[in-house]
């Protein structure tokens, strides 16, 4: 075995007794590497086989060279694959090749709700490349956020892999299997040694005619050494984790509870990252032009984040941004400076206890305050302290302007974001709200608690009230919904029976282009579809993502709405963003069931997705049999 002493003075390969944590990890060269050809060149790989310190870890590579190299401050290597060492997520399924629970690196799509690769498929190209990832080396540990795989660079590697040329290596304990010292064999397959330790052994033929499997990573290991590389598959190098730095995503870049954030993407981008993360409602508008407080993290690192309005939302930590904020002499954490003008329209903090210690010195706090929380107003004066005097609920009260939030300019220009035309209706609702009382709210939320006579009364009003511009609307907008999207997804059937007798629009979109029946096929509610298929909805509508109500009824598993919609003559195969139809779906679920109905109604097997994949693709690349 050839000894090249890349750090150090080392001058052996010593074992450690007990293994630690990373031994047997198989690596490449990374970022800093500067040691020539000790691996064999770019791409080649190694075994992790102790480490001398913190700092420092011996690596033999599949070559033979054994040598020091840095794993602290710099970094030398990259873990190519940690499934070796043991390490596993327990929970977890790689949703592709159904490894479970996933072994090594765990991969997990930032824009799709709870799925996950393993490192093979990850780098196999499965699953969307224009998705970004989250890349998770340890159980429960940081989640480091990926550009996505098209615009990334990928290389291949080379080693001990099928076809290699192979001799005994350093650890070779095997007396003359192999026909003798310096006798050749050919690698056919990469195995597991064990059941805890995948991808850590090759299985040889030896030129003698003798088989077996040896140990290529198990417990730091390299049983073999090669003498004619050959090329494994290619992998995102920069994707790759170093070995021995920790650390998330640069973004959020370490979010604790109480540091301040904001929202620095475009809505769009915000609404895709959203999918999978809690999602995006219509009164989240409010976190594009205000900055937040971290109040939570979930168990599965998503970010709870309070804001003034009393409101607290759920995000991606990829569209959060930390806040740089000074501590004032009240304890709370400064935003930057808001720059106010008369006439501009403000939101009033939503709680009482920060509202009170911010308006010390600040006009103070008063009881009849308590009203305005959480409520919008109009900036009437500003005092030479940067004070402000705000109309809010008919009575005006001096604020420290810490305790406001700027909505929009005196010119109606919104603050903090493009999107004017949403946030103004946004904003005209809140008026409402307060002028009002919303009555949009009280037939929303009527109509998905299933009281119909209650939606039926206030319905009735507009007979009165309607003519001076204050009665209820039947297609009016609560929460990002109507009434009839709410009802049809809880299946309230004499609810809607009364929203349509009232004349409620089956087509009307919410912000994600969900209609009415989009709604029924994600509640599960076939009888809903066939009463709004009666009523003149189109079944072959649409959402943002292309998607129609039966690949929602697919995706979601509700095979009674996609026999519905099939017997109610929706098409069977449109596709979606993706170029998926739910043929494309129901194979990627494995669902028989579905895939039967689907083909009884003459789907379509012929059609490709974005990948170029048609279902007789797609059915092999997932393994389906049918």
């Amino acid at each position: 075995m050839e000894i090249a002493n890349a750090v150090g003075t080392s001058s052996g390969v010593p074992r450690n007794t007990r293994i630690m944590e990373g031994v047997g990890a198989r690596v490449i060269r990374g970022p800093d590497w500067k040691w020539g050809k000790q691996d064999g060149g770019e791409g080649h790989v190694g075994t992790v086989r102790n480490f001398e310190s913190p700092d420092e870890v011996v690596v033999v590579w599949d070559n033979g060279t054994a040598a020091n190299y840095r794993c602290s401050g710099q970094y030398d290597l990259r873990i190519l694959d940690s499934a070796p060492t043991g390490i596993k997520h327990e929970g977890t399924m790689c949703d592709t090749c159904r490894q479970q629970p996933i072994f090594g690196i765990r991969w997990k799509c930032a824009e799709c709700g709870n799925y996950d690769l393993c490192s093979v498929c990850y780098h196999g190209d499965k699953h969307q490349l224009r998705h970004r990832f989250y890349r998770i080396t340890t159980p429960g540990g940081d989640r480091f956020y990926l550009e996505p795989r098209r615009k990334t660079k990928k290389i291949a590697i080379r080693g001990i892999y099928p076809g290699a040329r192979v001799v005994r290596g350093v650890d070779w304990q095997w007396e003359d299997q192999d026909g003798g010292n310096g006798r050749r064999g050919k690698v056919q397959e990469i195995q597991d040694w064990s059941a805890a330790s995948p991808r850590s052994a090759a299985y040889v033929v030896w030129d003698n005619g003798s088989k077996n499997l040896y140990r290529v990573g198990f417990e730091g290991m390299a049983d073999l050494k090669v003498v004619n590389d050959a090329k494994g598959h290619t992998v995102y190098r920069d994707h790759l984790p170093c070995l021995g730095e920790q650390g998330a995503s640069p973004r959020p870049a370490g979010l604790k509870i109480g540091d301040q954030v904001n929202v620095d993407l475009d809505l769009e981008i915000v609404q895709s990252l959203q999918h999978g993360h809690g999602g995006w409602t219509d009164g989240m508008y409010e976190c594009l032009n205000s900055i937040g407080t971290v109040v939570g993290i979930d168990e599965d690192h998503d970010i709870v984040v309070a804001y003034n309005s009393g409101n607290r939302w759920t995000f991606n930590p990829a569209v959060l941004t930390k806040v740089a904020t000074p501590t004032n002499s009240a304890g709370f954490n400064e935003t930057p400076q808001q720059q106010f003008a008369v006439g501009d329209v403000v939101q009033i903090c939503g709680d009482m206890e920060r509202v009170k210690m911010l308006q010390r010195g600040h006009g103070d706090w008063a009881d009849g305050m308590a009203a305005t929380l959480g409520k919008v107003g109009h900036v009437q004066q500003i005092y030479n302290d940067n004070d402000l005097k705000v109309e809010v609920c008919n009575t005006t009260w001096t604020y420290n302007p810490l305790a406001v939030t700027k909505l929009a300019s005196k010119d109606g220009t919104m603050h903090g974001t493009t999107s004017g035309e949403r946030l103004s209706a946004l904003l005209k609702k809140l008026f409402e709200t307060h002028v009002s009382g919303d009555v949009n709210e009280e037939l929303v939320k009527s109509a998905a608690n299933g009281d119909a006579q209650k939606c039926e009364e206030v319905l009735k009003q507009s007979n009165t009230a309607g003519a001076a511009g204050i009665g209820p609307d039947v297609n009016g907008v609560f929460a990002g919904h109507t009434a009839l999207q709410a009802a049809s997804q809880n299946g309230h059937l004499e609810v809607i029976t009364v929203l349509l007798r009232f004349h409620a629009d089956v087509e009307i979109e919410d912000k994600d282009g969900d209609r009415a029946v989009h709604h029924a096929a994600f509640g599960d509610e076939p009888a809903v579809v066939q009463l709004l298929a009666h009523a003149g909805a189109d079944l072959n509508a649409r959402n943002k993502r292309r998607q129609t109500a039966l690949h929602i009824g697919v995706n979601k598993g509700h095979i009674g709405v996609v026999k519905m919609l099939l017997d109610l003559g929706c098409h069977p195969s449109l596709q979606d963003l993706e170029g998926d139809t739910p043929l494309h779906d129901a194979i990627s679920k494995k669902r028989d069931d579905m895939l039967t109905l689907l083909l009884d109604h003459s789907a379509d097997i012929t059609l490709t997705n974005n990948n170029g994949f048609n279902a007789l693709h797609h059915a092999a690349l997932r393994g389906n049999p049918r």
